[in-house]
């Protein structure tokens, strides 16, 4: 069995169809022709619906100069076996005017019109007006 670093002792095994928290962070992020983006950084969960509604990807930069977040909404993200990650429907131009903050930053992430401006922008439903 495979423990968490922050738990040990909390079982991370990872299956056909659930995966960690805790092993997503660090996810290599492709495009459709299998060029790497970014990382996945972190995914933010509803609190009530228990529903991933963002993971948050590193993007650009060099060394991790210039580095920005973009929340990419779940429901765009599928994970690919072959490539041992997750891919998107996005290339680096996308996200170049995409949403995004630098870790000075800071995010509300409360903030409602914020989180439909990321969902507009990349033309999905808001995770909060998801059917479960």
């Amino acid at each position: 069995m495979t423990s968490s670093p922050v738990a040990p002792g909390v079982a991370i095994e990872e299956t056909a169809q659930l995966i960690a928290a805790a092993k997503v962070g660090g996810s290599p992020v492709f495009n459709r022709r299998g060029e790497r983006l970014g990382t996945v950084e972190d995914v933010m969960l509803d609190k009530r619906s228990g529903r991933v509604a963002y993971a948050v990807m590193a993007f650009g930069g060099f060394l991790g100069i210039g580095e920005r977040y973009h929340p990419l909404p779940w429901s765009m993200l599928r994970y690919d076996v072959d490539l041992g990650g997750y891919v998107v429907d996005l290339d680096r131009d996308q996200l170049e005017g995409a949403p995004s903050y630098a870790t000075s930053e800071e995010v509300d992430w409360a903030d409602r019109q914020w989180g439909q401006r990321v969902s507009d922008y990349y033309g999905v439903r808001p995770y909060w007006a998801e059917v479960p």
